[in-house]
């Protein structure tokens, strides 16, 4: 099976991390608009993927073992990702505005990424301290993300949906 690369679950969300850091560095070197196109929608499409896995799986499986605050700021900073995917993927990368969405996303998920993933205090830290089977875990998330995958070959997937922010219209 496919999750057996990834140790656990914590391995394998990592492994999502390295992808996305990847994907925006490729987008810095892009020159054509096509790749930046792309590039942008790959990103897009492996960070809704993962933003799923992670609120759907991973969160509620720590919820009340970690400090909630955290995971509490991880659905929120998901959020404003969530805003910036759409507005990217609604976009082309001609028009104004759209390298510096790009950027910022990439701004705001390596922040994200950091708290995650910091040594001592982070979210991942203190998951492993929990009594929750890590393995289990990463199987229920790799069937999951592949679902999710096959949706964004077959035709996509539906826009990012914010859960805890509140949208306000235009007027």
């Amino acid at each position: 099976m496919p999750q057996e690369q990834f140790t656990d679950a914590i391995a394998l969300l990592k492994a999502d991390h390295r992808t996305v850091e990847e994907l925006f560095e490729q987008y810095e070197k892009a020159r054509s608009s096509d790749r930046k196109q792309a590039l942008a929608h790959q990103i897009c499409d492996e960070l809704k993927i993962h933003t799923i896995i992670e609120e759907e799986i991973f969160y509620p499986a720590f919820k009340g073992k970690i400090e909630d605050d955290m995971i509490d700021e991880a659905v929120v900073e998901h959020d404003g990702a969530k805003v910036l995917i759409n507005e990217i993927e609604s976009s082309e990368p001609d028009e104004h505005y759209y390298d510096a969405k790009v950027k910022v996303l990439s701004e705001e998920i390596e922040h994200h990424v950091h708290e995650e993933e910091e040594r001592s205090t982070g979210m991942f830290a203190q998951c492993r301290k929990t009594d929750v089977d890590l393995v289990v875990l990463r199987d229920e998330m790799a069937r999951r993300k592949e679902e999710l995958v096959a949706q964004a070959k077959a035709g996509g997937l539906p826009p990012a949906q914010p859960s805890a922010l509140k949208l306000v219209e235009e007027a």
